[in-house]
């Protein structure tokens, strides 16, 4: 069987296309390059851009030297395009909406299981394969997208908005081992160029940032007013509610302030169309605990999930996973009942579904409530 394997120049995939090489599959390995920085007008925030040399390209001479060792075919293909008009404009608008978008989840569904098994079968190739950290079974008839065997690294949360198609015709060779084990086999095939390169971090495909810098690029600074939301007292001024995220302590300039306790202020809201940046002090109960959210863009990879249901959820990435009560609305949005309250559930942050190890797929968080009181 012929296999497209995306090969990002990073340790997890180089040991992902060595495994499926091992295990029989003719591998392709092929480097998608999604970002443009300067035709995309990224210089400011972005340090790398006037370097000799872009991560970029650094990445992809890594990619080669992986598959120059594995003896592997390598390819390269450019979806700049696609990754501005489907993911990249996507994270802007919920920027624009003081929402807190997740790109990555996107990033898969659109360009690393969209574009790209669309030119793999162009190829020749008959699935595709990725280095992430989770588990796809065949059972029943069925295909099944199950929790890593490194829980830590488990990366089910960003593949929850695929299609079951996509699920088909992917391999994920690193579902039954940890990372320790995928560094130990890089150093046994001294693969130098990756083995102790450490993992990407920051935006998919864009990397690394001064976050408030690089948004400036693409969204005008809005200055306005800081609150505090019980006393409705101006307390200083912010560079845009886009800037700031539910929970925020650090980088709001609001501390000792004359005539007023110290307090430690936290962002609890953010009013876009006003343009305020709400704060609060004390306990966080009231403003960051939330018991019920409505969940939209529901994708789920197989049967649907009836009322009633009790299921476990992720509101962020690596959270510990959190009891809920589903409950299906005429709209085809869901209503969770949470177990307890929990802190901090941010609109236009992925919330995706577990029974057990399984993922039943995912949505995004809309809106979200503290005893029928909306928050957001």
């Amino acid at each position: 069987m012929k296999v497209m394997l995306g090969l990002s120049g990073g340790v997890d995939s180089a040991v992902a296309a060595y495994l499926l090489k091992k295990e029989g599959y003719e591998v392709i390995c092929c480097f998608m390059r999604n970002w443009d920085a300067m035709l995309n007008n990224d210089v400011l925030g972005n340090p790398t851009i006037n370097n000799d040399q872009c991560p970029q390209e650094k990445d992809y001479q890594d990619a080669c030297k992986v598959a120059e060792k594995l003896g592997l075919k390598m390819m390269r293909i450019d979806f700049v395009k696609e990754y501005w008009d489907n993911v990249f404009t996507y994270f802007l608008d919920e920027y624009k909406k003081g929402r807190t978008p997740n790109p990555d989840v996107f990033c898969n569904k659109y360009i690393k299981f969209g574009p790209f098994l669309d030119f793999a079968k162009k190829n020749g190739c008959d699935m595709i394969a990725m280095g992430h950290y989770a588990k796809r079974v065949d059972k029943d008839g069925k295909t099944y997208l199950l929790k890593a065997k490194d829980l830590n690294k488990d990366q089910t949360y960003f593949l929850s908005q695929i299609s079951n198609y996509q699920l088909k015709s992917c391999l994920f060779p690193l579902g039954d081992i940890t990372k320790p084990e995928v560094r130990k086999i890089a150093h046994e095939l001294d693969l130098e160029s990756v083995e102790d390169k450490k993992d990407s971090t920051g935006v998919c495909f864009i990397g690394e940032r001064n976050f408030k810098e690089f948004l400036k690029n693409y969204i005008p600074a809005k200055t306005g007013d800081i609150v505090d939301i019980e006393t409705k007292t101006v307390l200083g001024r912010h560079d845009g509610v886009m800037y700031y995220t539910l929970g925020q302590r650090k980088g709001l300039g609001i501390g000792g302030i004359n005539g007023l306790p110290t307090h430690g202020w936290f962002v609890c809201k953010k009013d876009v169309k006003n343009n305020i940046l709400y704060v609060a002090s004390g306990s966080e109960d009231e403003h960051l605990f939330s018991d019920k959210c409505t969940i939209t863009n529901i994708n789920l990879f197989n049967e649907k999930i009836p009322d009633g249901f009790h299921m476990n959820v992720k509101f962020r990435y690596r959270q510990k996973d959190q009891g809920v009560k589903v409950y299906n609305n005429e709209d085809g949005s869901m209503t969770l009942i949470f177990d307890e309250p929990y802190k901090a559930v941010t609109p236009g942050q992925a919330c995706v579904f577990y029974d057990g190890d399984v993922c039943l797929g995912g949505g995004l968080i809309d809106k979200v409530y503290r005893k029928d009181k909306l928050l957001n």
